[in-house]
């Protein structure tokens, strides 16, 4: 299928957590420290102005949106009614900054950080020495009621990155960005993760952002590469699509019938770089199979 891509919001910082809700397209616009909003015509809103950067975005049944305040390990609710307060603390469940999370029909959420201070490890030691040697780090599981638990208690992941949960709840699908692979995990009536496994190889592309369509697959952000990739379970990459230049870090699938792809751009993720000026990018295509599960 050719692709035809489209400029949706062609000044933003450095765009995360994308996710589609009531006929828009939300994300984290981590060095602006706002969480925005754009439509298929390109209204773009900010929706939220924080001190420090969010990430993770999601919402729980009752309408309230659940942001990732990354610095301070929280996740911080902003109810209907507009109030806006701490959440959850994940001080105990994650080392350094807090990154993606997907929220499933109950209102748990699945948080991810980073593990350690990736940007200054890269600088010392460069990006193929931190992908083939790096700390590991837990999952976080936040409850409705904001009670915080390891998620899959023994386990330790490679910078644990983008989250789906499968249409009928049962499984979870995290992207190990350093670990170079998709990994599956049963999801219990409690939310707690078990079985563990891998759930595609996906090296030489890193899987940042992901998301998940009607047919099983999951498309991944590369951050090493301008594409997209839709990947099948097992590893085979059934479509690519280019993201004119720019590396992807995030992607969606959303819009009417759950079919426009929505991807996130920039040139850097490092905080020195991408923080100088707005270069970032959201582009859109349409694709053949529409979205499915959670996010």
């Amino acid at each position: 299928m050719k692709h035809h891509l489209r400029t949706l919001a062609p000044a933003i910082y450095f765009g995360e957590g994308p996710r589609w809700q009531n006929g828009r397209l939300w994300f984290s616009d981590f060095y602006a420290h706002r969480v925005c909003s754009v439509d298929l015509a390109g209204d773009l809103r900010t929706e939220l102005e924080l001190e420090g950067r969010p990430s993770g975005l999601g919402w729980m049944p009752d309408g309230s949106l659940l942001v990732v305040r990354m610095e301070l390990r929280q996740v911080w609710r902003r109810w209907p009614d507009g109030r806006f307060a701490l959440h959850a603390d994940l001080a105990d469940h994650s080392a350094h900054l807090c990154n993606d999370m997907v929220v499933d029909g109950h209102g748990r959420a699945y948080v991810g950080n980073f593990g350690f201070d990736l940007d200054a490890e890269i600088h010392a030691r460069g990006a193929e020495s931190v992908i083939a040697d790096h700390p590991t780090t837990v999952l976080a599981l936040v409850q409705s009621d904001g009670t915080v638990s390891d998620a899959a208690p023994g386990e330790r992941f490679s910078f644990p990155n983008g989250m789906v949960i499968t249409p009928d709840g049962s499984t979870l699908i995290v992207g190990e960005t350093l670990g170079g692979c998709l990994t599956a995990l049963d999801i219990g009536e409690d939310g707690a993760l078990s079985n563990r496994r891998e759930w595609a190889p996906t090296w030489p592309r890193l899987p940042d952002g992901i998301c998940l369509d009607a047919s099983g697959a999951v498309w991944i952000a590369n951050p090493l590469a301008p594409e997209c990739a839709r990947i099948a379970p097992g590893g085979e990459v059934l479509e690519v699509v280019g993201t004119d230049g720019l590396n992807c870090y995030a992607c969606m699938l959303g819009g009417p019938t759950g079919r426009h792809l929505f991807m996130l751009v920039a040139a850097s993720s490092d905080a020195t770089e991408a923080a100088r000026a707005p270069k970032g990018t959201v582009l859109v295509t349409e694709v053949s199979v529409p979205s499915a599960g959670w996010p």
